[in-house]
């Protein structure tokens, strides 16, 4: 253990760290050891991975000291955010800034940075097309971590930036599945029209960091955007239908519609969506699914994933 590169795995419980964790400790040649850094160590979660064979350590992502302590004699980190849990792009600037200047006083030879399009530098505020939210935001989700690129360069932090994609567990845990109609055949709705979702498996995103990891030095300084497909609402409408055994029926809503949902960051999602279907070439064409299969060669389509996933979608 002690002659490998260790890389330390910030949110190693959650869907990208966690994918993150698993992938270097099922490569047992690799050359790398992984750290999982996780907010409680002793959750269910951290047990898991410490079984797997993973070192747990407690980290505080808002202390800095906490995570300069966690990096230190690491060689590399992966650092994300997680929005949803507190619904802050302030909080998550400041994580993002906590990170990298932890980083750099550790002395990290390798970082990634889980990011995202600022979509400032596309839709200006005040833009009829879009609301502003929180006051200086299109998607905050978004905007505040690409707005967070910065701390990483400044700090001179060697730095992949890792633009990532819908998650299509999405569809699993956030209730993005196809639902019963009022004649009870399935519908799959998304605020996308006739325009291409990028996608992937969230247990793939590890992977393909993991990829990137791997390849060293030629990663550094470059933003890399990953995907499993990209697909319409109707081809992934036609993928359920196939997984599912039933028709299932895509039904393209606006954006207001999307943003009038009545549940929270809807209106954060309305947006996000709508940048998508306005900048699908951009979008698309910044997650290159042939650098995508290069990085991880188990990267799975949409229909992999949904025959051992399928039993996991709630459609009622």
């Amino acid at each position: 253990m002690t002659d490998k590169k260790i890389i330390a795995v910030v949110g190693a419980t959650g869907a990208q760290g966690g994918g993150l964790v698993r992938a270097i400790l099922a490569d047992l040649d690799g050359g790398f050891a992984v750290r999982a850094l996780t907010r409680d160590a002793d959750s269910d979660k951290a047990r898991a991975l410490k079984e797997l064979g993973a070192e747990v350590v407690a980290v505080d992502v808002d202390d800095s000291a906490s995570l300069e302590h966690a990096f230190q004699g690491a060689h590399g980190a992966y650092c994300v955010t997680f929005y949803w849990e507190h619904f802050s792009p302030e909080k998550e600037l400041a994580q993002a800034q906590s990170m990298a200047s932890a980083a750099r006083r550790a002395g990290l030879a390798h970082v990634i940075w889980s990011t995202l399009e600022d979509t400032r530098n596309w839709v200006p505020l005040g833009d009829e097309r879009m609301p502003t939210l929180l006051d200086k935001y299109n998607v905050p989700h978004f905007d505040a971590k690409g707005e967070a690129n910065q701390w990483f360069s400044a700090a001179g932090v060697p730095t992949t930036f890792l633009l990532t994609s819908f998650y299509w567990d999405n569809l699993i845990h956030f209730g993005m599945g196809p639902k019963p109609g009022p004649d009870g055949q399935l519908v799959f709705t998304l605020p996308m029209g006739d325009r291409k979702l990028p996608g992937i498996a969230a247990e793939d995103i590890g992977k393909c960091a993991y990829g990137i990891f791997k390849r060293g030095r030629d990663q550094i300084g470059r933003t890399v955007g990953i995907a499993g497909e990209h697909l319409t609402g109707e081809q992934m409408a036609a993928a359920l239908g196939a997984a599912l055994g039933q028709e299932v029926h895509y039904t393209a809503i606006t954006p207001e519609q999307y943003r009038a949902l009545a549940f929270p960051g809807a209106d954060d999602l309305g947006n996000m969506f709508q940048f998508k279907h306005d900048f699908e070439a951009e979008f698309c064409g910044a997650r290159s699914l042939a650098t995508s299969h290069a990085l991880n060669t188990e990267l799975q389509t949409f229909a992999q994933w949904l025959a051992l996933n399928k039993h996991r979608i709630p459609i009622e």
